[in-house]
């Protein structure tokens, strides 16, 4: 599709989306569709949602009925180069996460019983610290392995894409 004219194309990408993880420990969704789910989700957590973000219910290429989700296709995502960072500039850019992905999740619940739930002292904080760097430990592990299967030709990779 297009926009204005040719050179504003507008690009929809579909994405299965399947039963979620937590189904088996809380049951089904209340919603009929997946794909619903997923769109309802990041609408109660995004500050500002793609007005384009629908779901549609397809027999697919295999045959197969499936939910999809649907939203526009745009790689121009900024990113931060923490690599670059200094140590204040790296805490500032923390902060600004961690508030970001507090807001979300403020929208998403009952944002008193959350604070609640936190309570005042930092056994959270301490607790999702260790998560963090058990998590980053994983991740050097994970991709130690992927080298390494590279390295012995059982994976193949291309590099500098």
């Amino acid at each position: 599709m297009v926009g204005r004219d040719n050179n504003d194309p507008l690009f929809l990408q579909f994405k299965e989306a399947q039963a979620s993880v937590l189904e088996p420990f809380l049951g089904r969704s209340q919603y009929a569709q997946h794909g619903q789910r997923v769109v309802e989700g990041q609408r109660m957590m995004q500050a500002t949602a793609d007005i384009m973000l629908g779901w549609e219910r397809i027999v697919a290429i295999d045959g197969q009925q499936k939910d999809f989700y649907i939203r526009q296709l745009w790689d121009a995502k900024g990113s931060a180069e923490v690599e670059t960072m200094d140590q204040s500039a790296l805490e500032a850019y923390g902060r600004i996460c961690g508030w970001t992905l507090a807001r979300a999740h403020a929208r998403s619940g009952d944002r008193i019983a959350i604070a609640a739930y936190l309570g005042k002292s930092d056994s959270f904080d301490r607790a999702m610290a260790s998560f963090a760097e058990i998590y980053a430990d994983q991740n050097d592990r994970d991709y130690r392995a992927l080298q390494e299967a590279v390295a012995s030709g059982r994976v193949t990779a291309e590099m500098g894409v």
